[in-house]
């Protein structure tokens, strides 16, 4: 099979016309969450990525910036069940996965374990201020994202697909909360801040929800087609050189390694693992083919590096103590140009290696 200018192998046919049909469906969900969310764009942009990729996110963000809104939102604009989870520090495991009961049967009068099925039983869970519960129970919602399943009882319940976690954490109010380990963070795809809206935008909000509101939103696409076009997302071609691209920026986040610029080795106590660079490669295959591109470029991977790095990169003492963020050393690492080939690729350098390919 022949090979384009960016040394990408075509796609087939049946992929060329599901990758159109999802960047018309994100059109479509755009302007549906429009109706509703003002806004936000970059927000409802990362959380679509993260749905066609086959992530979960953390979402940051202070209390009243219609986090469940908008979740509520997506998951009836995909037609898809929604539940929303209150994570208090006396929420036990069972409270999330489903329980056993002992039931009877009416007609012969025998006895049985039951199972009855959680809130967890959904497309779409809004794990609501997360680290406000104990570490055992947020242990069972961290395994049902990576299993897609519950055992209760010695019996295994597998989870619908697809299954999407959105949990919130609030950066205030930080009293009483057990924060996500790092290695527990690293379950999720994306960390997405929510800022506060702007003047105009503020204006809008007021403006539309004090009055007649309405809030009906019209259906893009359901689980079947969901499922359907995450596998096209996984077919849509990286080239080496941005693989390769993409490798660099997460390796050069590690402290101990030996060719890192050196603010890494001053500033960052722990860098991103590879499953950061799985992530940042799928994520943006999902961004490019949601915009209508063939196939991933840089630029994909350079707009994603923060929510896919701000969780699993971790600043020293002395980095926090000068209120040096992961987010500052990520757009330092982006910024920086090598063209003796050493260390992270250059944008520019990465564009002309795909060219000669």
């Amino acid at each position: 099979m022949n090979e384009d200018m960016h040394g990408n192998t075509p796609p087939a046919l049946d992929d060329v016309a599901a990758a159109e049909r999802l960047a018309q469906v994100h059109r479509a969900l755009r302007d549906q969450m429009r109706r509703i969310i003002v806004g936000q764009d970059e927000v409802v942009e990362q959380l679509l990525i993260s749905l066609f990729a086959g992530g979960h996110c953390i979402l940051e963000g202070v209390p009243g910036l219609a986090k469940t809104m908008m979740i509520s939102t997506l998951a009836r604009c995909m037609n898809l069940k929604f539940t929303r989870i209150q994570f208090t520090p006396d929420l036990m495991p069972s409270d999330i996965t489903g329980t056993e009961v002992i039931a009877e049967d009416k007609a012969t009068g025998q006895r049985a374990f039951k199972f009855l099925p959680g809130p967890v039983f959904a497309n779409v869970i809004l794990a609501d201020e997360i680290n406000r519960t104990p570490p055992k129970t947020q242990a069972a919602m961290l395994e049902c994202m990576q299993e897609r399943q519950v055992t209760v009882g010695g019996e295994r319940h597998v989870l619908e697909a697809p299954f999407f976690v959105l949990a919130t954490q609030n950066p205030i109010e930080q009293e009483g909360t057990y924060p996500l380990p790092e290695a527990q963070q690293d379950r999720f795809m994306f960390k997405v801040l929510i800022g506060y809206p702007t003047y105009d935008e503020e204006l809008e909000i007021a403006t539309k929800t004090t009055g007649e509101y309405d809030e009906t939103v019209e259906p893009v696409i359901d689980a079947a087609e969901i499922i359907a076009l995450q596998k096209v997302v996984r077919r849509i071609p990286a080239a080496p050189p941005i693989v390769k691209y993409a490798l660099d920026l997460v390796r050069a986040t590690r402290p101990r390694q030996d060719d890192v610029p050196q603010l890494v080795k001053e500033r960052v106590a722990w860098g991103a693992g590879p499953r950061a660079v799985q992530f940042l490669i799928v994520a943006a295959k999902a961004r490019a083919v949601l915009r209508g591109n063939a196939h991933v470029s840089t630029d994909d991977i350079r707009a994603l590096a923060a929510p896919v790095l701000r969780h699993r990169v971790v600043t020293n003492f002395a980095a926090q103590a000068e209120g040096y963020s992961s987010d500052d050393l990520i757009n330092e690492l982006l910024s920086l140009h090598d063209p003796h080939g050493g260390g992270l690729l250059a944008d520019s350098r990465v564009n002309k290696m795909i060219d000669a390919s």
